[in-house]
């Protein structure tokens, strides 16, 4: 399993672990090195395995345009994000991946380490419903092999989050 700390100090610190301290939320840091050599199997996928922890339990960071404006969408890493989920969701017509580099623009953080905390730009969000059947989900901590275990509920009461079902597999 992999390095687990209780706060961000240090060069442990990131944008989202300082929003995720001002908030006021109790998060735990899991940290594994990441390996380009083996991007064949994803990010999210790659977290699981290092970490031994549930591909379900793992949560992913998609950014989206909706008309616009962007949404972000959390999903499972081994699921996928349903665009139409997510744009009924926010009362949109039709919802549509971002460009990647808008994404890491707007986030500030690289592909593979898009936190939902701690963006440059603040989108609305919303939360895979599936999240609320566990005590403590990870999203990205807000780079590659960095990642934060918190309540979901927390992150939704940090983000405004809404709950929906935005996961197919």
């Amino acid at each position: 399993m992999g390095k687990r700390t209780k706060r961000a100090a240090g060069k442990s610190s990131t944008p989202a672990t300082v929003a995720l301290t001002k908030a006021g939320v109790d998060f735990q840091i899991y940290e594994y090195e990441h390996d380009p050599n083996h991007m064949d199997e994803g990010y999210g996928a790659e977290a699981a395995r290092c970490l031994g922890i549930d591909p379900k339990q793992i949560y992913k960071t998609l950014m989206a345009d909706v008309g616009a404006h962007r949404v972000i969408g959390i999903v499972p890493v081994d699921g996928h994000l349903d665009l139409k989920a997510l744009a009924a969701s926010v009362d949109a017509k039709k919802a549509v991946m971002a460009d990647r580099a808008v994404a890491q623009r707007e986030s500030g953080y690289v592909l593979g380490g898009i936190s939902p905390f701690g963006q440059r730009t603040r989108h609305r969000t919303v939360l895979d419903q599936g999240a609320m059947a566990y005590d403590r989900i990870l999203v990205s901590g807000g780079k590659r092999g960095f990642d934060v275990a918190l309540d979901p509920r927390e992150l939704v009461r940090a983000l405004h989050a809404t709950i929906a079902p935005l996961s197919t597999w």
